[in-house]
């Protein structure tokens, strides 16, 4: 189901409170302001780099693209993200025999400790933001958000402004 504005164009405003790419920025951000500060406290580390250690936990050798994609982080903040990690000794990368253009990147044994620690900080500081709301209010946010990230998946990749907003 689309809204369709119910005034004319020149009588409409954009209130950003009320506007949903906004409101998920917003969230998102807090989010991950929340956790950048209890990992760059706790590791050293900023979001970009938690953002690697946790795709690379959670699936192990991956390239910077596949990161990328999966983190929907820029191609230049991956390979920083990447670089700084790797200067630590947290990750290693080995060459892509298939595409030597890239390499695969993986976490270190010491990468892997970190990522044991982080696991149970990131799902009590979930725990914590989602405290007090119902189960089932919870599924129905998590069918919606689903959704929207889908729909957001294929706006990216198809918007074009005459498609309306």
């Amino acid at each position: 189901m689309t809204r369709k504005p119910s005034a004319p164009p020149e009588e409409q405003a954009l209130h950003l409170e009320r506007f949903l790419p906004y409101r998920l920025n917003v969230v998102g951000t807090l989010g991950g302001r929340a956790l950048g500060r209890i990992y760059g406290e706790r590791f050293g580390i900023g979001i970009p780099e938690w953002r690697v250690v946790a795709q690379l936990g959670e699936f192990g050798k991956l390239t910077s693209r596949d990161i990328g994609e999966l983190a929907q982080m820029h191609k230049t903040k991956v390979s920083r993200a990447v670089g700084e990690l790797e200067k630590r000794g947290l990750v290693s990368r080995a060459e892509n025999r298939q595409d030597r253009r890239e390499s695969f990147v993986a976490l270190t044994p010491a990468g892997k400790r970190i990522y044991d620690q982080i696991v149970p900080l990131a799902l009590g500081f979930e725990a914590r933001w989602i405290d007090g709301i119902a189960p089932d209010e919870l599924k129905v946010f998590e069918r919606v958000l689903s959704t929207l990230t889908e729909r957001g998946r294929h706006l990216a990749g198809n918007y074009r402004e005459e498609d309306g907003a």
